[in-house]
């Protein structure tokens, strides 16, 4: 068993990014609805699976800073081969002897003898760069929507740094699938048991297994509703069954990622002829997974926030969300917020979200410096 590690502790085992806050806040983006792969590890520290691999992340001082765990995969050989790489150290004092000789036993306790989290961190920088879509600047399109929306210009000064998540399309797909007619936490839960179930176990963290997300051949195999409904799934384990084999027999293993070359409604109708995916999971694939920024889902709470601050004629006699109903506060946002109409639906639905209310305008870790190595 390995031990989750602390940018305080082991500094020597973290990158950074550069990244203001007002870019990106992970506490409002990472547990707010969109993947459902990361828990608060401890206060500010964020532990999930992306790209097949265990990784935590913080922010401090303008930075984002993240470490990657290691896997079994890397054989013993190919660690001593990196650990080689590394230069030649100075000598120290006796003070900082001692002080070295504290933290190797540290880190000897967290991670063994060989050290070696993650030697690519240009690669995986250039992961979370492309998970974050950090080649967007969400401070410039804040400036944008408060021109045009008044109401969104309130909402913002709470709740900065929210951005889309750029996801693998198999994982975003069959977790929405998940979203019919449940709330954060317990899809949360649901994503977790379908992972133990069906995926790889990567590593364990302080107690804590963490697995990979299933891979199609996986939740199209005879047995996975069979499975899925004994973990608690109903009727989502249908769906979810049903809609891999579907892509399997009919599409072929890489379909969902060329819906990132068509247009938007053309991958929206294409996923919406799959079993369990209605308007609003097709929407959210398109646009937390398919490059489709103008994709707006709507939900309960979007549909609530559209009567109640912009189109106060839908509460007129409408108990539920019809598909015109939908198509129109989908088409009025666009109209009103742009290319990027789906970025500023999620600032909207964040801060209509209760575990964010009186969230104040500062995280959770607030910004501190960099300890001296």
């Amino acid at each position: 068993m390995k031990h989750l590690t602390s940018l305080s502790i082991c500094p020597h085992l973290w990158h950074s990014i550069p990244c203001h806050l007002n870019e990106l806040r992970l506490d409002f983006v990472l547990p707010g609805g969109q993947s459902f792969r990361w828990r608060e590890s401890s206060p500010g520290y964020w532990t999930g699976v992306l790209h097949g691999r265990v990784w935590t992340l913080t922010q401090k001082d303008d930075h984002l800073w993240y470490t990657v765990y290691p896997s079994p995969g890397k054989t013993d050989t190919e660690l001593e081969k990196l650990t080689q790489k590394r230069p030649a150290k100075r000598k120290l004092s006796p003070v900082s002897e001692t002080i070295k000789h504290e933290k190797d036993i540290i880190k000897q306790e967290m991670w063994g003898d060989k050290v070696s989290l993650s030697t690519d961190y240009k690669k995986d920088s250039d992961i979370l760069k492309d998970y974050f879509q950090l080649h967007v600047s969400v401070n410039e399109l804040y400036n944008q929507w408060g021109e045009s929306d008044k109401n969104f210009l309130k909402v913002a000064k709470e709740f900065p740094g929210i951005r889309v998540l750029q996801q693998d399309p198999v994982e975003c797909l069959f977790s929405f699938i998940c979203t019919s007619n449940n709330h954060i936490s317990r899809i949360t839960g649901m994503i977790e048991r379908l992972c133990t179930a069906l995926g790889e176990k990567l590593c364990q963290l302080d107690l804590v297994d963490y697995y990979s997300f299933p891979t199609l051949q996986a939740l199209a195999a005879d047995d996975t509703e069979t499975k899925l409904r004994d973990l608690g799934f109903g009727y989502r384990a249908k769906f979810v069954s049903e809609s891999a084999r579907a892509i399997m027999q009919k599409h072929g293993h890489d379909w969902l990622s060329t819906l990132r070359q068509v247009p938007y409604e053309e991958a929206k109708s294409a996923l919406s002829a799959l079993p369990g995916v209605g308007a609003k999971v097709a929407d959210c694939v398109c646009l937390m997974a398919l490059d489709k920024p103008e994709a707006v889902p709507v939900d309960t709470h979007v549909w609530q926030i559209a009567k109640r601050d912009y189109l106060p004629q839908l509460g007129q006699g409408n108990k539920t969300l019809t598909e015109r109903v939908y198509r129109e506060i989908g088409d009025h946002f666009r109209s009103l917020w742009g290319p990027y109409a789906g970025w500023a639906q999620g600032v909207l639905f964040c801060s209509d979200l209760k575990k964010f209310q009186n969230s104040g305008d500062q995280p959770k870790a607030r910004a501190k410096k960099r300890p001296k190595e």
